[in-house]
């Protein structure tokens, strides 16, 4: 994969993809659909026919003129998870002409980028709530986690459904550069003295970490960011193969000054070789191995043996998704360091107090 150009740099060709969001020139004047399986190719006809979705057989596929994500959201139904990831579309090159077999994708694919026309001036609206980080040997807070945010026509848009929007429209690179930078303007002046900001980002999203992270690293400038109290955390919302890439990201993070976060350990895609080698500043226990924990529990052995490993490595772990007394109390004893959850604090537009209720429950653990 070529390096990214540097989009300061006129001498390094056309700005990267991650430079900035690119809304489409136009809307597809239609679709053809096909699949190389051929049990989907026969359900697709038989599912078009049975919806009496209007379209056109051709040697490149079923036509599918005009389409809307109404159209394409009752087409999917007629499949199984399994059958949409070979049920392929490509927009016609004009209308009535031949595909675009460079823009092929699924169909889940165009169903999203059609059902999501808010997504790009949204994007410009993106706002943060911010999730408190307690200390759980000081019961003091820690930090806070940017988490992003879209006021739409009355309805508050997450971070799940922005993603997903941003990559059906091909945008995953330029909006996750996009909420880093807003997360630092917006979210870091707020902290208090020695209060540490935790960002999210996806590692599959970053070609050349010497490039693609400049413009973030400009933001954290512009609003004198002290370096040591960012903190970049890997999401894990896809699976990343290349972990010499990763490395070298973090380690670029690093060479700034900031700290290292892996998300979701005991499940998604980080694994216990993961920690041996990228060896982060912190971890996150993922919330499935937190919520509902009791004393009796057979998780316990599981929590404490990972809160041990990681501790051996040099590692501090945070317990996400901590909702009662009772968990916050065993996380403590078993060796947490820092703990995030709705007992402790939900997201909020500003950085509050946590409760006196909560910051009593960690002195008196």
């Amino acid at each position: 994969m070529p390096a990214c150009p540097d989009p300061a740099d006129p001498t390094r060709g056309a700005a990267c993809d991650c430079a900035a969001l690119r809304p489409p020139d136009a809307l597809p004047a239609g679709l053809y659909l096909h699949s190389p399986a051929h049990h989907v190719r026969q359900l697709l006809k038989r599912a078009m026919r049975d919806q009496g979705i209007p379209h056109q057989d051709s040697p490149a596929g079923v036509f599918l003129p005009h389409p809307d994500a109404d159209i394409l959201a009752a087409l999917l139904g007629a499949f199984t998870p399994t059958e949409r990831a070979e049920l392929l579309a490509a927009p016609a090159t004009t209308p009535g002409g031949p595909p675009d077999a460079w823009q092929a994708s699924p169909l889940e694919r165009w169903a999203q980028q059609l059902g999501t026309p808010w997504f790009f001036p949204a994007a410009e609206q993106l706002r943060f709530h911010l999730q408190p980080i307690a200390d759980l040997c000081s019961g003091q807070v820690y930090g806070y986690e940017a988490l992003v945010r879209v006021d739409w026509q009355g309805d508050l848009i997450g971070a799940g459904p922005l993603l997903q929007a941003a990559a059906a429209h091909g945008q995953a690179r330029a909006f996750d550069a996009l909420a880093r930078r807003g997360a630092i303007r917006q979210a870091y002046p707020h902290l208090k003295p020695g209060e540490v900001l935790f960002i999210n980002f996806a590692p599959g999203v970053i070609y050349n970490p010497d490039v693609c992270l400049q413009t973030t690293f400009q933001a954290c400038r512009e609003v004198g960011a002290d370096f040591s109290r960012l903190l970049f955390e890997v999401t894990e919302s896809e699976a990343f193969p290349d972990l010499n890439l990763l490395q070298r990201i973090l380690e670029r993070y690093r060479a700034e000054g900031a700290q290292v976060a892996l998300d979701d350990l005991g499940a998604g895609h980080t694994s216990l070789s993961f920690l041996d080698m990228l060896r982060p500043d912190i971890v996150k226990l993922d919330r499935a191995l937190i919520s509902g924990v009791r004393d009796d529990d057979p998780r316990v052995l599981l929590i404490q043996a990972l809160i041990r490993y990681a501790h051996d490595l040099g590692i501090r772990v945070v317990a996400e998704g901590v909702e009662t007394e009772s968990e916050l109390r065993l996380l403590k004893e078993l060796g947490a360091d820092y703990a995030q959850g709705y007992f402790l604090g939900r997201p909020a537009p500003v950085p509050g107090g946590l409760s006196a209720q909560s910051a009593g429950l960690w002195n008196s653990a």
